[in-house]
């Protein structure tokens, strides 16, 4: 197989992961900056170069495109698509995943629960957007944060309120959501593999914060996630078209609810808590699609 990891940094730990993995089991892999790669379009003929010469023949292209360059990053794997190369997670996919409130509405479509959800844009509806949610704590969280960034804690109305106004005048995309106390500032993350979970951690928010992402300082353990939690993450997967996925659920009184579906999930954290080779599992995966 002819493999394309579209990456802009070689060096980051998953990028050089799934590098290994494709090159142990005999496949020819390339890293390409999205950012290098430019493109041809005319009717009923795509094509691409990288670097002043033509990008051709790949059979499959992993996708690993930062927050920051979604759009044109999302418009490169679709040009691959339109080339006829075969990908675990398409340009579509991953611009449900990475629109929070898309993600959240297609998801409760599918009868998939999370945390009670609020939107709105006009500031005179604050007050009964508000009391819609419910009373305090409230999670805010940013429509595009990455990584913990952008979620903020209120434990009072005023506070909520406050936070509400402040994002709107900066024009931000946010939600707003019910705050799970019984999850004491942890989280599960399940890694999906097409139709199988092959890892999952319990992540803990460190001393005085209720973020458990690791890049914000949060601690992580293995566990094997309950058949429903697996259940879930691969239905949540699923629902917004995407093979690869990372799943944050938070365990509640009411069963498992899903926080957020990753479409670029980091390696390191899940493979060296579990000593799972997760990157093995994707190439695997990849090259199957490719079969079908």
């Amino acid at each position: 197989m002819k493999l394309a990891i579209l990456s802009r940094n070689s060096q980051l730990y998953s990028t050089r992961r799934l590098v290994e993995a494709g090159r142990e089991r005999g496949h020819s892999v390339r890293v390409l900056d999205p950012l290098r790669c430019y493109m041809r379009i005319t009717a009923g003929d795509f094509s691409m170069h990288y670097k002043s010469k033509p990008l051709t023949g790949y059979d499959a292209v992993i996708p690993r495109i930062g927050a920051s360059i979604t759009r044109y990053g999302t418009a490169v794997l679709r040009q691959f698509e339109m080339m006829g190369t075969r990908t675990p997670n398409s340009s579509d996919a991953i611009l449900r995943a990475r629109d929070k409130l898309r993600a959240h509405q297609l998801l409760a479509a599918k009868g998939i629960d999370m945390p009670v959800t609020v939107f709105g844009d006009n500031p005179d509806d604050t007050h009964d957007l508000l009391s819609m949610l419910g009373p305090p704590p409230h999670v805010v969280k940013l429509n595009e944060g990455t990584q913990g960034r952008g979620v903020i804690l209120t434990e009072k109305s005023s506070a909520s309120r406050g936070i509400v106004e402040a994002l709107r005048g900066l024009y931000a995309n946010f939600l707003v959501q019910e705050f799970i106390a019984e999850a004491e500032g942890a989280d599960l993350r399940c890694l999906v593999v097409g139709d199988q979970v092959v890892a999952s951690m319990r992540r803990q928010a460190a001393e005085g914060d209720f973020r458990s992402n690791l890049h914000a300082g949060g601690s992580a353990q293995q566990v094997l996630a309950s058949r429903a939690e697996q259940a879930v993450a691969v239905r949540s997967a699923k629902a917004l078209g995407l093979g690869v996925a990372g799943v944050d659920l938070i365990r509640s009184a009411r069963g498992p609810l899903v926080l957020e579906v990753n479409s670029t999930p980091g390696l390191e954290g899940v493979e060296s808590v579990c000593g799972v080779d997760v990157a093995g599992r994707i190439i695997d995966h990849v090259a199957a699609l490719k079969k079908a």
